[in-house]
This record gives C-alpha cells, structure tokens and sequence, in this order.
C-alpha cells in the first residue's frame, strides 16, 4: 500500500498557503490513531498542473478571492469528477465573506449552480472513524473568533455519484489545527480527529 500523502491546491487568485502547521498536525494523528501509511511531507501541487491526478486527497483554502483560470477550472473539475476528494476551508469561518462567496460561485460555474449542497449531520463522514453524532463539530474559532458567534451546523459537499467529492467547510477547521503536534497534550481532547474522518471517508467511500 502507497503512504497516504497531504496535498495542498495553490491556485492562482487569492491566498492558498495558510494554515502552515495544519497538514503535518494531522498527519501525525493519522499515525497516532490509524494503521495508514504516511508520508509525512506536505506536497504543493498547483491546480492547472497534471501533477493533481495524483493525489487522493487535496486541501484547498484561504482568506481572498477565489476565480480560477480555464485551465484550473478544467482540472478542478476532471479531478473530482474522476474520484479525487479536495477538502475545501474556509479560513475567514464567516458565510459572506470574499472566500466563502467567490468559491460558492466558482463551484456554481464548475459544477452547476445546485451542485454545492448541505449534507446531513448523519453523513457517514462522521461516522467512518470516530463518532461525530451531532454532526460537525465546533471550532474554537467559530465561539470565539471575530465576534460574530456563527456556528456552522452543517457542512456543505458536492457529490458524484453518491460520494463526496468536494466537501466545504466554514468552519476554519484549518486554523484549528494550525498547531504544534506536540501540544496536543495540552487538550482535553485532540481536536485533529475529525480531521482523520475526513481522510479516512476520502480514501474509502
């Protein structure tokens, strides 16, 4: 079996490289908590770039405005649609920001205007792994962020064929997570782990 690998999409508008600590955080609860195999080195891939196909999982985020190219909406699309998966967070955990409203827009154009969809809180997603009966859980960001006390109940995806191939969050899972691995121990309780749902739904469903 190939080592699991994290890949991170740099696209061209916008600001993709946030989050600096995320992916190797949740590659280490992946070899605390699973039986994968890691390579535990973040890879860049940029979206126009054939090198996509060969990831199973792809991480997508920011801040800015997102408006792919023709070339990156093409690949976007073929990706997907081919059976890859790309998380996709929303670094500003808002519903009106510049982030959250032009990727719900580019989807509309990639995919059709209905195609990002809510998905039930009973979603195998957050079942695969570790338990998550209500649904997704809450960041710490969402609580106490910019005053705004928005907590997301729900996380949106498209689907092909039944499967999640783009989930959506704004929940900023990303910023969450952007910690030292080793300061776990300073949690009452990790809070990577839906990460490793998400990976494990990825590499499964």
């Amino acid at each position: 079996m190939k080592p699991f690998f994290f890949t991170r999409i740099q696209y061209t508008s916008g600001d993709w490289d946030t989050d600096q600590r995320m992916p190797s955080n949740l590659m280490h609860s992946l070899v605390e908590y699973t039986t994968l195999p890691v390579d535990q080195k973040e890879k860049v891939v940029q979206l126009g770039s054939p090198d996509l196909f060969k990831s199973p999982f792809c991480y997508l985020s920011g801040h800015k405005l997102v408006e792919f190219s023709a070339k990156e909406r093409d690949n976007f699309k073929r990706y997907v649609q081919n059976g890859g998966f790309v998380f996709v967070d929303d670094c500003n955990h808002d519903v009106d920001g510049l982030f959250a409203k032009s990727f719900e827009q580019e989807m509309g154009r990639t995919f059709g205007p209905k195609a990002l969809q809510k998905i039930p809180n009973d979603h195998p997603i957050y079942t695969c792994f570790f338990k998550f009966t209500d649904g997704p859980p809450t960041t710490s960001f969402e609580l106490n962020g910019w005053g705004d006390d928005l907590v997301h109940d729900y996380l949106k995806a498209i689907l092909i064929n039944g499967r999640i191939g783009v989930l959506y969050s704004n929940k900023d899972y990303g910023c969450e997570w952007d910690y030292d691995f080793r300061n776990k121990r300073f949690l009452a309780e990790d809070n990577t782990r839906f990460g490793v749902n998400i990976v494990t739904y990825a590499l499964t469903a």
